[in-house]
């Protein structure tokens, strides 16, 4: 476990969404790739299998395929946050764990959201999860630009930016996600990670199997399956 957490000063809480406080993997995860492909498909014009392949591939490439849209197609994030996240019915769909959820009350510091999906899908599941009230603050997609450019989640810069805005160093920070690669580019910043694994899929959102569901990774500093965990010994 790390032990370089800055002494004395209250602890910041970032929590992941998806798969992190509900399972994404049922409610929203098939809906949205389906989502992506026909908005690749209609503005792009690729057909079913190119569009997949190409969702995978800017996934891998860039941790969100919203980035390579953005970056080689001139999509307009705006236009196709909305035109995607629409998802009839997501609220019939959304489930968490209850009386896990009810542990974040317990936690002490700050508690944010800080998620790549848009900030009305965010709103949506936090209204459905009835959670909204235990979180002082939303950070969505939307306000992640820097410097004209969208940087969501990996991205080091908008991480250490998210600290100074919330006004401590980054070491005061805890990052709760299911997606590996974004706790390792915590990790460089000395942010401490946690790997929720409670809602996990057997494979992640480029559709490669997961492994490592035994053991965990040198730059995350601890391993949960539930919330309440984190009441015992944090980061």
């Amino acid at each position: 476990m790390s032990t370089d957490r800055a002494p004395g000063r209250p602890r910041v809480w970032l929590f992941d969404l998806d798969d992190t406080l509900h399972d994404a993997a049922t409610a929203s995860m098939p809906h949205l790739h389906v989502a992506f492909g026909e908005y690749i498909q209609q503005h792009l014009g690729l057909g079913a299998a190119e569009s997949d392949a190409l969702r995978r591939r800017y996934w891998l490439r860039y941790g969100a395929t919203l980035l390579g849209l953005v970056r080689h197609h001139g999509v307009e994030a705006a236009h196709f946050l909305h035109h995607t996240h629409r998802l009839p019915g997501l609220e019939q769909r959304v489930r968490g764990h209850r009386a896990d959820l009810a542990a974040l009350d317990r936690l002490p510091g700050r508690r944010y959201i800080l998620t790549n999906a848009p900030a009305a899908y965010a709103g949506r599941v936090l209204d459905t999860l009835g959670i909204r009230h235990r979180f002082d603050g939303v950070i969505a997609i939307e306000q992640m630009h820097m410097f004209g450019r969208l940087r969501p989640k990996p991205d080091a810069r908008m991480l250490r930016w998210v600290a100074a805005r919330l006004r401590v160093p980054p070491q005061c920070c805890v990052l709760v996600e299911d997606t590996l690669v974004h706790q390792k580019s915590a990790r460089r910043l000395g942010i401490g990670t946690v790997w929720m694994q409670r809602w996990l899929p057997r494979r992640d959102r480029a559709g490669r199997p997961l492994r490592l569901r035994g053991g965990r990774p040198a730059y995350v500093d601890r391993r949960v399956r539930a919330l309440r965990e984190l009441l015992r010994t944090p980061p």
